[in-house]
Formats: structure tokens, sequence, C-alpha cells
């Protein structure tokens, strides 16, 4: 049934073989990272991450993110990813870490030419300044993180419609459901009008049960337990 998917699935990771694995299987058609990814990976150093990354994956949209708290150092950051590739879209935070917002560099790096992916967004508010920020003609994602917004309990389905609305005013806009928890955020974000989900590989492993039988999966989950119980080796009695 996964063809019954039209939004843009985006793998979201920082282990170069996984990426890989993702690109060769067809079904992704860009990548994203983030600074919280690579510790997680383990990655030393971002200049020879960033360039294998895209040595390896030339031809679909790849997203790096800067690491600088301060605007000056964000840019000449922000120019340095840009030249990484021609496919390379550059991810600034929607503030710095003391609150201050990015829209003035924003504009600034639209200006320029390069392609972004602003990060961080949990508001429409936010939402609105990027896509006002953006230059004519400059192909852009703005990522809305659903995941967290439903976190706090709240219902991220208004905010995703309302978001792309505001997206799609700007043509070369796409808005990007970002911090996915399960395999029903892919259908959410495509029905909120969505053009891009970012998956972690774990979901992305979950894409062959779309459609699943749920009396099969409940058989598949009591053999599972089975198995467990089996290597355990406990007895009750």
């Amino acid at each position: 049934m996964t063809q019954e998917l039209t939004i843009k699935i985006y793998a979201d990771g920082a282990e170069i073989d996984k990426m890989v694995e993702a690109y060769q299987s067809g079904k992704i058609t860009g990548f994203t990272t983030n600074p919280s990814l690579m510790k997680k990976a383990g990655i030393t150093s971002y200049t020879e991450f960033a360039e294998k990354a895209v040595a390896a994956i030339p031809d679909l949209p790849i997203s790096f993110e800067v690491f600088a708290d301060d605007f000056v150092t964000m840019e000449q950051e922000a120019e340095k990813i840009a030249s990484f590739g021609k496919n390379v879209y550059v991810k600034i935070p929607i503030s710095t870490t003391n609150g201050e917002s990015s829209i003035p560099l924003i504009k600034k790096l639209s200006e320029k030419g390069l392609s972004l992916n602003v990060t961080a967004i949990l508001t429409i508010e936010q939402v609105t300044e990027t896509v006002a920020a953006f230059k004519e003609g400059t192909e852009n994602i703005v990522s809305v993180f659903a995941g967290r917004a439903a976190d706090t309990g709240v219902d991220p389905m208004p905010l995703m419609r309302k978001a792309a609305e505001i997206c799609h005013s700007k043509q070369g806009t796409e808005l990007l459901w970002a911090s996915s928890r399960e395999v029903l955020n892919i259908f959410q974000a495509q029905e909120a009008k969505a053009d891009i989900i970012t998956c972690t590989p774990e979901i992305l492993a979950k894409l062959p049960m779309i459609g699943m039988d749920l009396k099969e999966l409940s058989l598949d989950t009591v053999k599972l337990f089975n198995r467990d119980i089996r290597a355990l080796g406990y007895s009750i009695l």
C-alpha cells in the first residue's frame, strides 16, 4: 500500500551506511541530518561526514545544519555548507539559544540564493515570518516539529494544515513534518498537505507493515512473546 502515499519521505539520520541503504531502496526522496543525530552517530568531523554523504547521495536533497549560536558565524557556516553540493539545503534554527529570532539571517541568506531548511519551528507566527523572509524564486523547506507539538498533548493537525496553507502561498516553499514518531504520522502529514516528512531508520523499517492484516499482526505478536519467553528460560511453576 506504500504506492498510495504521495508525500515525499526523507530519511533522518547521520550514519552513512544507513543513509546509503535508504538511498538505494528507491523509496526515499531526500535526507536530513542534525547535530543531535551526528552526536549519536559518533561523527568527529562535520566536513568529512558531509562530503561523504554528498558523494554517496549526489542527486537528492540533503540538509546539513549550522552549529554556531551567533549570526555572524552562522552566516559563514551556511555559506560553507552550501558549497558542499548543489543538492544541499542549509538548516538554520528559527532562533538562537537566547531566543533571538533568526529571521534577519534567513532573509539575508535567501537573498544570496541559498536553499534553506528552517528548523525547530513550532508556531504559526514562526511559519509566517519564515516564509515571508524567503526570496522569490528560491527553494526552501519549513520544518515544523509536529511530533514535539504532539509530545505536549496538542493535536498537531490544525497547526500543520495552517502551516501548509502559508508555505504553499510562496512558490518553491515546502512544508516538512518533523520529529515523526510512528508510521501513522506519514498518513497524517499527507492529510495535512505537508510536502515532506522525515522518518528515522526505525520508522522506515516499519513501512512494509502498512496495510498488514491486524489479525495476522496479533498472531505475530503472540509468537514474538513466545520467542522471548523461550529465550528467557524462565518458568512460573
